[in-house]
């Protein structure tokens, strides 16, 4: 059982999905525009949003914009639009699944149960250290030698995914699927964004601390007192 947040306009859509998913023993919230979904949340965070795009008042794009910048709530989009590249920049963007409409109500409970797997796969460690690297996922806090870091969200996700597995080499492949929730992908979003999180760091790819990239596999985080 979940608290599900269904932001949609269409009140015979809306109806239907908070009807099938009360019926599976969740309990569903709705609002009808950009502005009323944003209120939800902010006052009674729900445990997912399932975000259609086509609001009244606001496009869902910018909806989910203003969600991350307030919550870390899973967002599953829920939409007509079936553009390939506005999934992918949706995707790059902080949505954590997809869905084109029409699609049944099995399939969009399949996607809310994988979605709340993910987003509870942490377990009860709230707190992970790497040498000098300390980062606080309740909080979503992150320091280094005692100064805090500036990250952004996906930054946030990355460097805690990669502390979570010292000295492991993850594959992008792997960091697609479970950090940008993505089954495939351009590997330049995560240069990119490794190369933001090494500038943080102090670090450069050539004189590497914390960030080890293993040529052709992945990436590894490791202890550089070790």
């Amino acid at each position: 059982m979940a608290s599900v947040l269904v932001v949609e306009d269409d009140a015979n859509v809306r109806t239907a999905l908070i009807r099938e998913l009360s019926v599976r023993s969740h309990v569903v919230r709705s609002a009808p525009t950009a502005m009323d979904a944003l209120r939800e949340v902010t006052q009674s965070p729900p445990d997912v949003v399932v975000l259609d795009l086509g609001l009244p008042d606001l496009d869902g794009a910018e909806v989910l914009k203003m969600l991350r910048g307030i919550s870390d709530v899973p967002v599953i989009i829920a939409t007509a639009r079936d553009d390939e590249p506005e999934i992918v920049r949706l995707l790059n963007a902080g949505a954590d699944d997809y869905l084109i409409k029409p699609f049944s109500i099995e399939h969009l409970s399949a996607r809310l149960a994988a979605v709340l797997r993910r987003s509870a796969r942490s377990g009860p460690t709230a707190e992970l250290s790497v040498g000098g690297l300390h980062i606080d996922l309740d909080r979503r806090e992150a320091r280094l030698d005692g100064e805090p870091l500036e990250l952004t969200r996906r930054e946030f996700d990355l460097l805690a995914y990669l502390a979570a597995r010292p000295g492991r080499v993850v594959a992008r492949r792997e960091l697609l699927a479970e950090v940008w929730r993505q089954a495939y992908g351009d590997d330049q979003t995560i240069d990119v964004h490794l190369s933001w999180l090494r500038r943080k760091l102090g670090e450069t790819a050539a004189a590497p601390r914390y960030l080890h990239t293993v040529r052709g596999v992945g990436v590894r985080l490791a202890d550089p007192r070790a």
